[in-house]
């Protein structure tokens, strides 16, 4: 030991001071002092650039500071005049160091500031750089910030006395944690509790004084435990009353103000990121072999567990449609949390927001859930796999995303699908399966344990329990039915089920009422753990208990996971994006990549550039059409119906008798009907016409599903203006009243009109005798055809019916039964029996023939007849009402046919393109639709491309503002 005052020592201050310092002294180190090199060495060592000047200043000076105080003794053989020279020369010395003193001092302040400068600097880069963060504030809250005054608030708040007394007694704790250390460490090593200081005076004790010591022990251990649970409880409520002015605050800043933040454009929040990912994934068919591998938090638990007031709980909203024992949930719910100035909810594809403040809002929301719900659930099912996305925000709401699931059940009651079991296990499990999933298993702790069934099924999808949290509910009900309270503590413990897990909790989501607020059951939660034997006799830890510690904890388990898989999921992607772009280069290298929509819009184009085609065809084009559509749909009627019955009456005034009463019939009843029917058929056939002639010039063939059905609903849609018929009925009769020819053309034109539809009568007639009676003798030699027996008979009726027709060329148009007979008994003489009927069916094609072959030759009769017509002759061999009636028949055909292109053009095209329009726009909603009309490879490898390209976008977005996070 070095004695202060000593040579040695003043040396070894020297040296370390200079060493210190950075002074030059000229003594070097090896010339000094052997014990002050050793304090050099042992003190400062080597001399270590990097170590901090202010830890070896410390070290030192502490170890200085053991050195005794006390005179040096003189070296032996030396006299006392010696060990004065040597005190003096040490005073002369401490003189001189003292003068250096404000050396040491200065040194020691300059080499100070320089360290604390330069950790300032490097703990000021550790910071992230908030001026990015300066728009999240509003403008107003600087200005109000400049005009707080701050002396009145500091005024304000509280002393530090008054904070002092809300702190608990540290020194009283201190004591109790040391006496419970003592005492735990005297039972587990079977010492007794104290142990007495006095060996003597402990073995006198008698074992009443333990037996007493033992009882007060255990009174005092009940005091603490309560101590602590109490001193626990107050500081929960002071977190809750401080979150709660938290939330406030956090309102304040975050809401819109008119002059405020939503006048700046607005980051997507973290969460909402992820949720769009998942949204697209969802609606994303995988191919590749891409799965989605996401986090997200599943909600798991046999039905009536508690489910859905779990999650309501941790959303702080009752938004559910709730019911006593019947399954609810019947299709997955997507909920999306997060944090926002007001607490509102709104679904992914609907802009409306219900306020959660307000119970209208509230039912309206649960009731659109369970619409929703009803509507995904096809016909003859119970559940559905169709996911319902919904978001949630509101203030103090830890950010997630967890899934809501049909709650698992044993036995299929009545009115539920046979495999709704089975729908409901697979549905479970294809969420369940994705390895970074967060299974919440909720089990109801009211019913005996052995009564659940997704334990076993949790245990099956997460054997190690990596990613599971287990929440017990109903923990109220569980401590009052339960003989032994120890049973919960099995479970919160995990050593009741035979399933592992990451955390275990118990929560309580009220008395069962579903008019119950979340405020209240949070009351009646605190209160019942606050009052519950199983937190105060140490069966479950206070981190164990309440929803919001649940939430809490799920939120940071649900985070870690992303941070932990989701660069790897976007790798994924980005393999996939690769694979897909590199067969879209090798099979459609030059066309660009359209997906169903796109295609859709350029399909879309070209069927309404078609359908203003229409409206380019030139009026003599409609007329012809429907002139020449007209007469092919009516002349059958006007040859059968009335001309042929009037003309064979062979009296002039029956046959206009007969034909003006027949032609106002047909008017009135038929004709505008038939009329309407050509237009609308022309109209149709012009459409599909030009449809035709646009998919022959270089069209894609990939819309022609969608173009015919387009074409065909269209059609379907379109009702014709029934407005017209009337007019058009009007019009056709005052046509048809109209007898009198003004010139020779339009005379020459009716000769030529009624002569073109007598012989394609008269040759449709000879047309059927002939296959009546079968190959005449020039046929059977040319062609080698023969007859068949009833052709034969009919032949031989023939002949006999032409060799009466020749005796009588005036004949009526009907045989007589006389006639009939006579001609069946000349058939039978030459042994062709033969039925009446058949003789009657083969004399009306004859005679048809006959009378065709006479009008014909009338008819060229009558071409010189139109001046005994004008001037009103009656000529027996030139009276020509026949060919009047054929004038007209093509005056009305030529008058409605200039009607219906009027209202063709001006009206019906015009509509067709608005219904066009209409079956298009429903098409373009229908993405079923479009589905089933636009297909092909190279469709769906569009989609896929753009739906991957899209989700490796958000991933990297999403990825980017989670490193910006941390």
């Amino acid at each position: 030991m070095l004695r202060v005052g000593s040579k040695a020592a003043c040396m070894a201050c020297r040296n370390l001071v200079s060493t210190h310092m950075g002074v030059r002294y000229p003594v070097p180190l090896q010339k000094l002092h052997p014990l002050s090199r050793a304090i050099h060495h042992r003190y400062l060592g080597n001399t270590n650039p990097q170590r901090s000047p202010h830890r070896t200043a410390a070290r030192y000076f502490t170890s200085m500071s053991r050195l005794p105080m006390r005179p040096p003794k003189p070296s032996p053989g030396s006299g006392g005049r010696s060990y004065q020279q040597q005190r003096n020369f040490w005073v002369a010395r401490l003189a001189a160091r003292l003068l250096k003193l404000r050396y040491l001092l200065l040194g020691t302040a300059v080499g100070g500031g320089y360290t604390a400068k330069k950790t300032y600097e490097e703990w000021k880069e550790l910071l992230p750089d908030f001026s990015e963060y300066n728009w999240v504030i509003p403008d107003f809250i600087w200005e109000l910030s400049e005009q707080i005054d701050l002396d009145k608030l500091a005024k304000a708040l509280p002393e530090m006395e008054e904070i002092a007394k809300l702190l608990p007694d540290l020194d009283k704790i201190g004591e109790n944690f040391t006496f419970l250390k003592s005492l735990l460490s005297s039972e587990t090593s079977g010492d007794p509790p104290l142990k007495a200081t006095d060996s003597s005076a402990a073995a006198t004790q008698d074992a009443s004084d333990k037996q007493y010591k033992k009882s007060s022990d255990k009174e005092k251990i009940d005091q603490l435990q309560e101590e602590l649970l109490r001193t626990q409880l107050k500081y929960q409520r002071m977190l809750e009353r401080l979150e709660k002015e938290n939330k406030e605050l956090r309102k304040v800043v975050l809401q819109k103000d008119d002059k405020g933040i939503h006048q700046r454009k607005v980051k997507k929040s973290l969460i909402d990121l992820y949720s769009e990912v998942l949204d697209i994934l969802s609606d994303y068919d995988a191919n590749y072999n891409t799965q989605d591998h996401l986090p997200r938090v599943v909600v798991v638990g046999d039905q009536s567990a508690g489910k859905t007031s779990v999650l309501e709980m941790i959303a702080q909203a009752r938004i559910f449609p709730r019911g006593s024992g019947e399954m609810m949930t019947r299709s997955p719910v997507k909920v999306t949390l997060s944090e926002g100035p007001h607490h509102v909810a709104l679904f992914k594809d609907s802009g409306r927001e219900f306020d959660l403040t307000k119970e209208e809002d509230l039912a309206a929301l649960r009731h659109e859930i369970e619409l929703r719900m009803r509507k995904s659930v096809k016909e003859g099912q119970t559940v559905s796999s169709e996911t319902i996305s919904l978001s949630v925000k509101g203030p103090g709401i830890q950010r997630m995303v967890l899934v809501d699931l049909p709650g698992v059940i044993s036995t299929v009651t009545a009115g539920m699908a046979s495999d709704t079991k089975e729908t409901i296990f697979s549905i479970s499990k294809a969420y369940m399966q994705n390895p970074n999933a967060i299974i919440l298993c909720i089990q109801d702790g009211s019913v005996d344990a052995e009564r659940s069934i997704v334990t076993d099924l949790v245990s099956q999808m997460d054997p190690q329990g990596k990613r599971t949290i287990f929440v017990l509910t109903k923990v109220d009900l569980a401590e009052k039915n339960l003989a032994s309270p120890s049973r919960i503590q099995q479970i919160v413990e995990g050593k009741l089920f035979p399933m592992k897990a990451l955390g275990y909790f118990a929560v309580v989501t009220g008395k069962g009422s579903s008019g119950e607020s979340i405020d209240s059951i949070k009351d009646y939660e605190e209160d019942f753990f606050q009052n519950s034997r199983l937190l105060r006799d140490g069966m479950l830890k206070a981190h164990q208990v309440t929803t919001k510690n649940l939430s809490l904890a799920v939120s940071d388990c649900f985070w870690k996971m992303v941070r932990e898989s989701v660069e790897q999921q976007a790798d994924v992607f980005k393999a996939s994006r690769f694979n897909l772009e590199t067969e879209w280069k090798n099979n459609y290298p030059r066309l660009r990549e359209l997906d169903r929509n796109e295609l859709f819009e350029k399909a879309k184009n070209e069927i309404l550039d078609e359908v203003i085609s229409l409206s380019q065809v030139t009026p003599q084009h409609w007329e012809a059409i429907l002139q020449k559509k007209l007469w092919e749909r009516v002349s059958t009627h006007v040859i059968e119906n009335i001309y042929l019955p009037a003309a064979q009456t062979m009296d002039s005034g029956t046959f206009n008798t007969t034909v003006d009463i027949k032609l106002k019939q047909w008017t009135d009843k038929q004709l505008p009907h038939k009329a309407l029917e050509v237009a609308w058929e022309t109209l149709q056939e012009e459409f599909a016409r030009f449809m035709a002639e646009y998919k022959g010039k270089d069209q894609d063939d990939i819309f022609d599903k969608l173009k015919e059905a387009v074409k065909d609903e269209s059609i379907k849609r379109h009702k014709w203006n029934e407005r017209a018929m009337d007019s058009l009925r009007v019009i056709q009769h005052n046509a048809l009243e109209d007898r009198s020819i003004t010139d020779k053309p339009q005379w020459d034109a009716a000769i030529q009109f009624m002569e073109e539809t007598l012989q394609s009568r008269l040759k449709d007639t000879e047309s059927v005798i002939r296959d009546m009676v079968g190959p005449d003798w020039k046929q059977r030699w040319l062609n080698w055809k023969n007859r068949t027996p009833d052709q034969h008979i009919r032949n031989e009726t023939k002949n006999e019916l032409e060799r009466l027709l020749k005796l009588h060329d005036d004949h009526t148009a009907y045989l007589a039964n006389d006639e009939v007979t006579t001609v069946r008994k000349n058939l039978e003489g030459r042994g062709v029996e033969v039925d009446p009927a058949l003789i009657k069916d083969t004399w009306h094609q004859l005679y048809r023939r006959h009378f065709l072959q006479k009008a014909l030759s009338h008819c060229n009769l009558c071409k010189r007849g139109f001046y005994y017509y004008q001037r009103h002759f009656v000529d027996s061999e030139l009276e020509c009402n026949d060919v009047v009636l054929f004038w007209r028949i093509q005056r009305m055909l030529v008058i409605t046919a200039n009607t219906l292109r009027q209202q063709l053009t001006n009206t019906e095209v015009r509509r067709l393109e608005k219904n066009v329009k209409e079956v298009l726009d429903d098409f373009g909603e229908d993405m079923e639709k479009k589905t089933q009309l636009i297909t092909g490879r190279r469709v769906q490898l569009a989609e896929d491309l753009k739906k991957v390209r899209e989700i490796q976008e958000k991933l990297e977005a999403f990825i980017e503002a989670l490193h910006k996070e941390k």
